[in-house]
């Protein structure tokens, strides 16, 4: 791994080395999209390529070869399951990413040629778009045709869907960015967002909310050479308004790429002065500037999983770069390196500490109740195979009727100290977002809700059903009871509980 003519453009303390570089397509690079343990690019040559991002080799089963003309785009679905691509041929495929065999043809109303290609993070939905300004959703599982729509004279070339996955922004060579809901109105048009014509665009992750509004952030891009960050506002009456917010303007050229990071805090844009720019988009202050593609820079993402970032060229070449933010983890947080042989923040003997409660084994669990003080109740939990999960689940009712500890006073002692543990290991590690709202537990499945907080989704649920529709956060009415999971959230949980062993 090299650092390779980056210049910096800031007082930033992160650092990009150059991985490798990608030289298996015979055409330019169209397209290039991370799911969590994969990478797939697109090119002219009418193929899709997917690698292993652990090593960047070539899975036995690509590249693909389904399409008969060029490949415009791919995109992964949240799961990482399955993958979509389209193509000149007027088709969108959707490829298993277990076989490597197509799963559906979607065939484009109007057999357009399809530029665009983009699903949704509740994997409901995926929306295409083709070079005579129409547009297609469809319904992902049953692979339907849901809808269309078309915006006239023109060519849509970009396409995004919101985190909450309730509508999508479209661009197009027009200049516009048009926002559409789930049944192809359009809720909004951004007339001449750039002159001479959309390339790209791209929402961020998070869901921005008070009292009064929700928002969005989008970031788009152009033939005016420059990289546009919005607000997207939803009112409380419905009606969507965007505000610009930045422009940045690094790029000589027109700048045909953009991409937000999972957790929301950089942006990546690529043009065709062959440079990519990654800004801090918090600020709009730019990073870095990379120039290694000897051609128009034409894609680029975030890996979703790890500080790698992929720019596909004209070139034919895909270059992998690392992002080192110092020691970031999960949404930014500086995570300090435990110096080998020292335990973390709550140090045992056994070194439990480094793996979180729920995964406790049944032998972690007895050594806690030794130490606590707890030994008659060894034989009990080891014969009732009481691990982590168990522990944490433990009730007055489960202790009485399961474990059949008589003592009420001991009953109360067990529960005490877990409630003691639950909070001293929380104090010790895990990032506060990581932390259902609700019950201060670590989530397993966060879903989003209308007001813009994650929760684990058995428990909001059953707040909804006990409250209505409040916001355990704020005590407002929500505008909506429905919950989108949070992929993004919950591979970040698990990319730290991995790292937390």
């Amino acid at each position: 791994m090299t650092t390779a003519n980056v210049k910096c453009g800031g007082k930033a303390l992160q650092m990009v080395s150059l991985v490798c570089t990608l030289q298996d397509h015979r055409d330019d690079v169209n397209w290039c999209t991370f799911s969590a343990q994969l990478l797939a690019t697109c090119s002219g040559d009418k193929t899709v390529r997917v690698y292993n991002t652990k090593d960047f080799s070539e899975l036995a089963f690509s590249p693909l070869e389904g399409h008969g003309y060029g490949v415009h785009c791919c995109c992964f679905s949240p799961c990482g399951q399955f993958l979509a691509s389209c193509s000149t041929d007027a088709t969108t495929l959707v490829w298993s990413m277990s076989s490597g065999e197509i799963e559906a043809v979607l065939e484009h109303p109007g057999r357009s040629p399809v530029r665009i290609c983009a699903f949704s993070p509740d994997s409901a939905h995926l929306v295409s778009g083709a070079s005579d300004g129409s547009l297609a959703l469809w319904d992902f599982p049953s692979k339907q045709l849901r809808g269309s729509g078309c915006v006239s004279d023109t060519t849509i070339v970009a396409c995004s869907f919101s985190p909450c996955s309730q509508m999508f922004v479209s661009g197009s060579t027009y200049g516009d960015l048009r926002l559409w809901d789930l049944h192809m109105h359009q809720c909004h048009a951004e007339k001449n967002a750039h002159d001479l014509g959309v390339t790209c665009c791209a929402f961020a992750p998070a869901i921005l909310s008070d009292s009064q509004v929700v928002q969005f952030r989008l970031v788009s891009c152009g033939q005016d050479n420059h990289v546009k960050v919005w607000t997207v506002t939803k009112m409380t009456s419905g009606a969507f308004r965007m505000q610009l917010l930045h422009t940045l303007a690094e790029h000589s050229a027109p700048v045909l790429t953009c991409a937000f990071s999972s957790d929301g805090r950089r942006l990546l844009s690529g043009s065709v002065d062959k440079t990519v720019t990654i800004y801090d988009a918090e600020n709009a202050a730019l990073l870095y500037t990379l120039s290694q593609h000897e051609r128009y820079v034409t894609a680029c993402c975030f890996s979703p999983t790890s500080p790698l970032i992929a720019t596909g060229s004209m070139d034919k070449t895909v270059n992998i770069w690392r992002l080192e933010d110092g020691c970031t983890g999960p949404a930014g947080k500086s995570l300090p390196e435990q110096p080998s042989g020292t335990s973390s923040e709550a140090s045992t003997s056994t070194g439990r500490s480094k793996v979180l409660l729920c995964d406790w084994s049944e032998e972690d669990v007895c050594a806690w109740l030794l130490e606590e003080g707890l030994e008659g109740l060894v034989d009990t939990f080891r014969t009732n195979n009481i691990d982590g999960t168990e522990l944490l689940a433990l009730t007055k009712e489960t202790l009485t009727t399961d474990l059949h500890v008589e003592s009420l006073g001991l009953r109360c002692k067990v529960l005490r100290k877990v409630e003691e543990l639950k909070k001293e290991w929380t104090c010790c590690g895990v990032p506060d977002e990581f932390l259902c709202p609700i019950t201060r537990e670590l989530m397993r499945e966060p879903v989003l809700a209308a007001d813009g907080y994650s929760y684990e989704k058995e428990s909001i649920s059953m707040w909804l059903h006990s409250k209505q529709r409040s916001s355990p956060m704020t005590n407002l009415p929500l505008l909506t009871t429905l919950l989108t999971p949070n992929h993004t959230l919950k591979m970040a949980i698990a990319r730290w509980r991995t790292s937390s062993h």
